[in-house]
């Protein structure tokens, strides 16, 4: 073969590898170069939830035959859009809104993953409560995290709010049919969670990525959303590690509270129980409208519970998900678990019923508890005890932030590191502005250090202050750590300090700040106040 044939051959190879075309199992896709990565954004993964499917579980889409453009984001769910959440404004708001995103390395081979040479995959829930949030938003451009960690990674809409998270299933008796006939489909926002893993298992070898090797993680409700999918019979098999990022994991109810809920629901919007069917009539954002009703309601008449979350008693969460992993039933996959040090100041500032952050919301949470769970009576006032300056300054906030995110995420911990590998996290770094004005580390604030997502130089509010250059240092470490996990080795980088594993003895945790430290057990007096007992509403 001459030098020139050579040269052929190898810039058809590259060519190929560098397509701007896949095949998936219903059609082709066209995407778009983006610096150093390829990127397929708006795939459908299931049919359009409309008609007489909204609130049913999803089902594959229609095949297309021309080509399809995948350069724009898809559609996100019906929700209030807030100016906090970063989306870009062209996305519109469609109940048509099950569709993912691709960014994988240039010179991942279409078809790799039959050979061996897949890319590992990473697959991202968001999170927003679970009636909020969007793949479209700032915070998850992948391109950075793609192109660094040489991983193919994939973001996923999905269903929220009253269309996503209410569960209606307990009525179908009633409205004429059965959760398989022509009634209502119990945690349809997780079953759209499924389907898009689903698609991954069949399709991502086509965008160069390796179906047996793939990363879920999310945060908040996403997080919430990675613990229920661990814990779901329905989803083993299609991951094989996790990262749950501010996960409020005990948020799962089970039916009696759930059905509650969604009666409550029908009463907002004037519609009998055995009239429910005349809910798919209803204009998706008179539901947005009332289902903002439904969550200030829920949550400020029982602070610290959400109107909109997973339910357990179904087939996708047959139990409670701390309970599976309680019992060791949850698959041994390696997990990373962590919350931010000022969780609650992002709820306090928001003004967001989903948080109780005042002395009496957290006290009458505690007395809901009691009441839900008698077991706990008493418990309120020997957790605040261990709160110094309690009920004064923002101890009733810590207080909150520990019950929501820290200690179940800490029990989880417990939980999955007696039976497989697991490692917990705090992240602790701020931005000069953010420590100056008390936000600190807040809910959601690691985001842009996962994702390398920060604005250009000049339009990120939070170096109104400085801080830049430190804030990237910590990004490139996190980052790496992630990406090192994802790989399917242990999360440790090159001149930071090794995360060792977390166990009941020791409990060492990786301290995320200005520089990473390990700490034995961090806050022990208030995590010994709390107790080894799950501490939640039923």
């Amino acid at each position: 073969m001459s030098s020139a044939e050579g040269t052929s051959i190898w810039r058809m190879t590259l060519v190929g590898q560098e397509s701007l075309i896949r095949q998936t199992a219903v059609g082709a896709v066209r995407g778009r170069r983006e610096g150093g990565v390829l990127s397929w954004k708006g795939i459908p993964f299931a049919a359009a939830p409309v008609g007489d499917r909204r609130f049913r579980r999803p089902i594959a889409p229609p095949p297309w035959h021309e080509l399809r453009d995948a350069t724009r984001y898809g559609p996100m769910a019906p929700q209030k859009v807030l100016r906090s959440m970063e989306v870009d404004p062209s996305i519109p708001i469609s109940e048509d809104c099950l569709s993912l995103n691709v960014w994988a390395p240039r010179g991942a081979r279409p078809g790799s993953a039959r050979d061996g040479g897949g890319k590992p995959v990473m697959v991202w829930i968001h999170g927003g409560g679970y009636f909020q949030g969007s793949t479209g938003q700032r915070y998850y451009d992948a391109r950075h995290l793609a192109e660094n960690g040489d991983v193919v990674v994939v973001t996923v809409n999905y269903r929220l709010g009253v269309l996503g998270f209410v569960d209606f299933s307990n009525l179908s008796a009633s409205a004429g049919g059965s959760s398989f006939g022509h009634g209502f489909d119990s945690n349809v926002g997780l079953r759209d969670q499924i389907f898009a893993l689903e698609w991954v298992r069949e399709n991502i070898a086509a965008f160069g990525g390796d179906p047996g090797n793939v990363t879920l993680f999310g945060e908040s409700a996403g997080g919430a959303s990675v613990i229920a999918l661990m814990a779901s019979p329905l989803a083993t098999g299609l991951f094989h590690r996790a990262i749950a990022q501010s996960a409020p994991v005990t948020s799962v109810y089970g039916q009696p509270r759930a059905a509650s809920v969604a009666r409550r629901f029908l009463e907002i919007v004037g519609i009998e129980p055995e009239h429910a069917q005349r809910l798919r009539d209803l204009d998706p954002l008179d539901l947005v409208e009332a289902g903002a009703e439904l969550v200030h309601e829920v949550s400020g008449g029982v602070p610290g519970t959400l109107a909109m979350a997973p339910v357990h008693g179904d087939d996708v969460l047959p139990d409670a998900p701390l309970a599976v992993f309680s019992e060791g039933r949850a698959p041994r996959i390696p997990l990373i678990i962590g919350t931010n040090h000022d969780e609650s100041s992002f709820f306090k500032l928001m003004r967001s019923p989903l948080l109780p952050i005042t002395t009496a919301s957290v006290e009458r949470m505690f007395v809901e508890i009691a009441a839900d769970r008698p077991e706990f009576e008493g418990a309120g006032a020997r957790i605040t005890g261990a709160y110094p300056a309690y009920p004064r300054r923002r101890t009733p906030a810590e207080v909150s932030r520990d019950a929501g995110f820290r200690m179940p995420s800490i029990w989880l911990a417990e939980a999955h590191s007696r039976f497989a590998p697991t490692w917990m996290y705090r992240f602790d770094h701020a931005t000069p502005l953010l420590r100056v004005t008390g936000i600190g580390a807040t809910h959601a604030a690691e985001l842009a250090y996962v994702f390398g997502s920060f604005a250009p130089r000049g339009k990120e509010i939070v170096f109104g202050l400085g801080g830049r250059p430190e804030a990237l240092r910590v990004s490139k470490r996190m980052q790496a750590r992630w990406l090192a996990f994802a790989n399917g080795w242990a999360p440790d980088v090159e001149s930071a300090p090794e995360w060792p594993r977390y166990d009941e003895g020791e409990r060492r945790t990786l301290i995320i700040d200005r520089d990473d430290a390990v700490v034995d057990d961090p806050d022990a007096e208030i995590r010994e106040a709390w107790g080894p007992e799950v501490l939640s509403f039923r």
